[in-house]
C-alpha cells in the first residue's frame, strides 16, 4: 500500500447534541441523535430498534491538522500516567480522526436515530452505523491498563438526571 492511497468517504449524516465542545466527561449527560442525510429513507434504519446499542462511526471533524499525532504522548497530557503511542489511546488527534462508539438506543424516528452515550458533539459527520451483536464482542478477558480504566471512570457518569 503506497502511503499516497486516499479513499473518498460521504458521511451518511450527522450528529445534533447540546454538547458543542469535545469536553472529555460526563458523555451520559449530552442528549444526541442521528439523522440520516436525504439520500436514505427510514428504511435505512429499519430493524435497528430491536437492537439495545449501535457502533458509531464518526469523523473528529474540528481537530486541526497541527492537532493529529503520530507518536506517543501522555493520556489527557497527565505526566503521572505513561506515554504511550495514538494507537494505544483514544485520543481525538488520530491520525485518520475516525471516533467509534457504542451508545444506547432510545428509539428510532424516522430517519432519525435517538442515543444515550454518544461522545460526539453537535454537527458531527457520521460515517458508519453497525448493530452492537454479542458475537462481535470480545471473546475472553478484557485486559487493560490503570490509566485507562481512571480515564474512563468519570467519562460516561453524570450528575444530571437524562432526558
Amino acid at each position: 500500500m503506497a502511503d499516497t492511497e486516499r479513499f473518498s468517504i460521504t458521511p451518511i449524516g450527522r450528529v445534533t447534541a447540546t454538547r458543542t465542545e469535545p469536553i472529555d466527561d460526563d458523555w451520559d449527560s449530552v442528549p444526541a441523535s442521528i439523522t440520516l442525510d436525504d439520500r436514505f429513507d427510514a428504511e435505512a434504519l429499519m430493524g435497528l430498534d430491536a437492537f439495545s446499542h449501535v457502533e458509531v462511526i464518526y469523523l473528529f471533524h474540528q481537530v486541526p491538522d497541527g492537532e493529529v499525532e503520530g507518536k506517543a504522548r501522555h493520556p489527557r497530557g497527565n505526566t503521572d500516567w505513561p506515554r504511550v503511542g495514538i494507537f494505544a489511546q483514544r485520543g481525538k488527534g488520530r491520525p485518520n480522526r475516525l471516533g467509534a462508539t457504542i451508545a444506547r438506543i432510545d428509539r428510532v424516528d424516522g430517519r432519525t436515530l435517538h442515543l444515550t452515550g454518544l461522545d460526539a458533539i453537535d454537527g458531527t459527520p457520521v460515517l458508519d452505523l453497525k448493530p452492537v451483536m454479542h458475537g462481535f464482542l470480545p471473546r475472553g478477558p478484557l485486559k487493560e491498563p490503570d490509566w485507562a480504566r481512571a480515564i474512563m471512570e468519570s467519562y460516561w457518569d453524570t450528575q444530571e438526571t437524562l432526558s
